[in-house]
């Protein structure tokens, strides 16, 4: 947005709304913001407000401390900037909500552990990912493809600098790009990092054998999140399971691929549906070991 192609105020008005402004204090800010200092008289007219309304919306909004008079004879008015306004707002309303947060959950006896939440869209489940990385306090536990966990490494970064430990089950071929240092460890999936199947597409998170977190990246990004005991317990089994066989795939890599093949084919082959099995056959004969296929881990 440049100056000469400015924002248009009625665009704006939804936001301050949002924020607790009404209709006329927010059109009496934007207006007063284009053209101070202004007299009410000059406001009325500019933002096309009632005279007979003009004067209490400004006293709101000088209580408010949005605006701001300047002089007497006659009294025109300035606004606080925006940087000044909104950046104090912010600050106390995250201060509301973090109280809420403590106290609302003392007025119910229940406990909300026992949930599945529910997460869509790409931008929540990248909130909800950060949050948790935030606010780990021992450890985190992740697998993923490293395209999709790329956006996290600093704040895994952080995490591991505060002293959490971190372990990845990485699906790439880049697992520098995850060194944290001691404790910290990262593992190619199955020794060799082939993402098979929709491993591309798919995250599994957990942290301090408390919270999990699954989600699944496609055009649809969706995943749930949950402090449910069992369930919690279900995914840190898994990827429990997934560190145990890296670190056995570490020592004995040749002779495991050896007896089930590239890709654990072999394996595969027993439990997978066919359809999966053929699509990962035609893969490896064309040599094109990528997550193209739906073959499922």
């Amino acid at each position: 947005m440049t100056k000469s192609n400015p924002p248009n105020i009625d665009d704006m008005l939804p936001d301050l709304q949002a924020l607790g402004f009404s209709e006329y204090e927010a059109r009496a800010y934007l207006t007063l913001y284009r053209s101070q200092p202004a007299t009410a008289y000059e406001v009325s007219k500019l933002a096309g407000l009632p005279k007979a309304n003009v004067y209490a919306v400004l006293d709101s909004l000088t209580k408010k401390e949005a605006v701001q008079p300047i002089s007497e004879n006659p009294l025109r008015y300035v606004v606080v900037p925006p940087s000044v306004l909104f950046n104090r707002i912010a600050e106390t309303v995250a201060k509301r909500c973090a109280k809420l947060t403590e106290v609302v959950p003392h007025l119910s006896q229940a406990s909300d552990d026992h949930y599945v939440w529910s997460v869509a869209g790409k931008e929540a489940l990248a909130a909800k990912m950060h949050s948790m990385i935030d606010a780990a306090k021992s450890h985190i536990w992740v697998k993923s493809n490293e395209t999709l966990l790329m956006p996290y490494r600093d704040t895994l970064r952080r995490a591991a600098d505060r002293g959490v430990a971190i372990l990845i089950i990485l699906f790439g071929s880049k697992p520098a790009e995850f060194d944290f240092g001691y404790p910290s460890r990262t593992y190619l999936h199955e020794g060799n990092g082939i993402p098979v199947g929709i491993a591309h597409q798919l995250v599994t998170l957990t942290v301090d054998f408390e919270e999990a977190f699954v989600a699944e990246f496609r055009e649809q990004a969706r995943g749930s999140y949950t402090r449910n005991r069992p369930v919690v317990n279900l995914a840190d089994s898994l990827l429990r399971h997934e560190i145990y066989f890296a670190e056995i795939f570490e020592m004995f890599g040749e002779p495991i691929q050896k007896a089930f093949g590239p890709a654990l084919i072999e394996l595969r082959k027993k439990y997978l549906p066919t359809e999966q099995v053929r699509a990962l056959e035609r893969m490896m004969r064309s040599g094109d070991l990528t997550p193209a296929a739906d073959v499922r881990t």
